[in-house]
């Protein structure tokens, strides 16, 4: 009999920060719990666990025995731990004195709280970017697991990948251990038997390693597992043809510390900037997600599975901030904090919310929601809002000029002891932010409609055949190819901001401005506008103005209040805007909002509603709300009082 494959079972359980209390609850008691309490029961150990740094402390709040389960099994040995970026960030978006700071601050909780030391490490959402290796060594971590697709874009061969390889960076050297995709698919989707073949033929094929990591909600979080790995028998049968196959000596369970022991290294690899494959083509936008999607059926799945299929690649991940105007909002303002948290010395309380601000799961959008869901951006903004309040507390009214969002114009940053905001000239001194830090909302954090790749079919394109049958269960990404869309909805013509304002026609109706379907006469982003900033007794004025031919044809100011409210008073030629044409003044705001106009106006109030992926289905999701006040270009002033509530 030829030697055991050593098999590494690897699992990674992750809730976000800003996640519901109930989504928590329901994890530990249908997924967390029963899985590892069974494999416990039933010797499947040792194993490799991830726990993110969210999900641990919440656990610490209401789990505590399943923490303790957790201990014995590592202090026994049965268990090896793995860190990470402590609030799951994705590395690479974050600078790299964070990156060390994030993965320090896990390692640390896991050695107090189950006495072990974690060198390994769960890379969040596999994003690799090859400058990690330094940082990643500098925080004491000895390995990194990677996806094979890694590899294989770097055209690597498949049956070179069941071995870890080694890579540096700077001088500073890495373990890197392939991820098997194959493994990923058949666990838990395909009936065990098939498992066990597969690693029966690498066996064969004298691999000494085979690794399994992967999210561990598959085991009874995803739609249909449960009933599939728990009720169906799926976990019992996998439990038990394991114990078979490592009874006879064909499978030897190991951690990843085991394996880089016993299994010689296959050499050095420099790794491109990658992801999983479905992350990539995440980040494409419409047209090229679409592109990708035709161009891979074209090649069909025989030619995807060989290595011609891994030249095929979509996007980085940080396209997801060229995407999503709100995503780079949120991410541009985080490290101006995480900047301006160090400059005053680092004080803790506020790098720990700068640091649950890097959670991940809000700054993309991919089959399981994440930015398309409002409670996630909260917390962000929640977070950000309590470290700026900590790192402000004492000042008065100030404001500077920055290209924060980084894309070559600067934005005007106000702010005090109470309150935020970020209004961009460059685009018409629209508010792209507005944060009231007692409250703990943006009230600008709503989301722009715009156009997914999945929601319309190329013409005449059927959806593809799902590949799981009535042995087996469908994979996240199967159901995901079953999603689709037949009336497309709505879009936005413009980025959402808090105050937009626009000339209109008259023949543009509420149904009509709702589904994004008119062109503005006028628009403040196309505008040329000077402006100029100074304090007044109640807080900040900003005064924008337009200027043709040395006459105002348009002017507005936004009177900031310290504590709390915003004035805006305009004032336009009727010429500019279309003498037949109504001022308009759109306010979308995702917390309480009291608003006022004067003179009295029409008002068009509506929801704003996306339509994304989830988990389960494409979902409608209420966004935020917006308020659009309108006057006939012939009343040539107007004035809007926004007074912010709290939750």
């Amino acid at each position: 009999m030829p030697n055991p494959i050593r098999f590494v079972f690897g699992v990674h359980l992750h809730q976000p920060v800003g996640n519901f209390d109930s989504v928590f609850e329901q994890h530990l008691e249908e997924v967390y719990r029963p899985f590892l309490e069974k494999v416990d029961e039933r010797g499947f150990l040792p194993v490799v666990l991830h726990l993110s740094g969210p999900l641990l402390e919440w656990l610490e709040r209401r789990g505590g025995d399943y923490l303790d389960l957790v201990g014995r099994l590592a202090a026994d040995g049965k268990v090896e731990l793995l860190c990470a970026g402590m609030y799951e960030p994705v590395l690479a978006a974050l600078p790299r004195q964070d990156r060390v700071e994030q993965i320090s601050w896990l390692r640390d909780t896991i050695a107090h709280r189950f006495g072990v030391n974690a060198t390994g490490l769960w890379l969040t959402e596999r994003v690799w970017e090859p400058d990690l290796a330094a940082d990643l060594a500098d925080a004491g971590v000895r390995y990194a697991l990677v996806d094979d697709r890694h590899f294989l874009v770097s055209g690597f061969e498949r049956d070179r990948l069941h071995a870890p390889y080694m890579t540096e960076h700077d001088g500073r050297q890495l373990a890197l251990i392939p991820i098997d995709e194959r493994l990923r698919y058949l666990i838990p989707f395909r009936p065990p038997a098939e498992t066990a073949s597969y690693l029966r033929d690498l066996a064969a094929r004298g691999h000494p390693l085979a690794v399994l990591a992967d999210d561990g909600e598959k085991f009874g979080g995803w739609p249909g597992t449960r009933k599939w790995v728990y009720e169906d028998g799926w976990l019992d049968q996998f439990l038990s043809t394991m114990a078979a196959l490592v009874d006879g000596g064909e499978v030897l369970l190991t951690t990843c510390a085991e394996a880089l022991t016993a299994v010689p290294t296959a050499g050095l690899a420099y790794l491109p900037t990658a992801s999983y494959r479905e992350m990539e083509s995440w980040s494409l936008p419409a047209a090229a997600a679409r592109r990708l999607h035709a161009l891979e059926r074209e090649l069909g799945d025989e030619r995807l599975a060989g290595p011609e299929g891994a030249l095929v690649r979509g996007a980085h991940w940080r396209n997801f901030m060229v995407k999503y105007v709100e995503a780079n909002r949120m991410h541009k303002k985080m490290l101006a904090l995480s900047a301006l948290c160090r400059a005053a010395g680092n004080p803790p309380e506020a790098r720990r919310a700068v640091g649950r601000a890097q959670c991940n799961d809000a700054y993309w959008h991919g089959v399981f929601g994440g930015l398309y869901l409002p409670h996630l951006r909260d917390g962000i903004w929640r977070e950000l809002a309590r470290a700026e309040q900590l790192l402000r507390a004492g000042e008065g009214p100030a404001w500077e000029l920055r290209d924060l969002d980084a894309d070559g114009y600067e934005e005007l940053w106000i702010h005090d002891a109470t309150f935020s905001a970020i209004l961009s000239p460059a685009r018409g001194g629209v508010i792209e932010e507005y944060t009231v830090f007692a409250h703990g909302i943006n009230y600008a954090n709503t989301l722009t409609r715009v156009r997914e790749g999945y929601h319309e079919a190329p013409a005449g394109l059927e959806p593809r055949v799902s590949h799981h049958d009535a042995e087996g269960a469908p994979s996240m990404h199967e159901l995901e190819e079953q999603m689709r869309q037949n009336e497309l909805p709505p879009l936005d013509p413009e980025p959402r901001t808090l105050i937009r304002e626009r000339g209109l026609d008259a023949l543009v109706d509420q149904a009509m401005f709702e589904r994004g379907d008119y062109d503005p006469t006028w628009s403040v982003s196309r505008t040329r506008l000077g402006m100029e900033v100074e304090r007044e007794e109640a807080g900040v004025v900003v005064r924008c103005r337009a200027v043709e031919a040395g006459v105002p044809v348009f002017e507005k100011s936004y009177h900031f209040r310290t504590g709390g409210g915003i004035v805006a008073e305009y004032r336009w030629h009727p010429a500019a805007i279309g003498p037949e044409s109504r001022f308009t003044a759109e306010v979308s705001y995702g917390g309480p909002m009291e608003i006022t106009a004067e003179p009295s106006a029409a008002a068009w109030a509506y929801g704003i509603v996306t339509v994304a992926k989830s988990e389960k289905e494409l979902e409608r999701t209420l966004q935020g709300r917006a308020a659009c006040f309108l006057w006939p270009a012939a009343t040539g002033q107007a004035r809007l009082d926004l007074i912010p509530g709290g939750r």
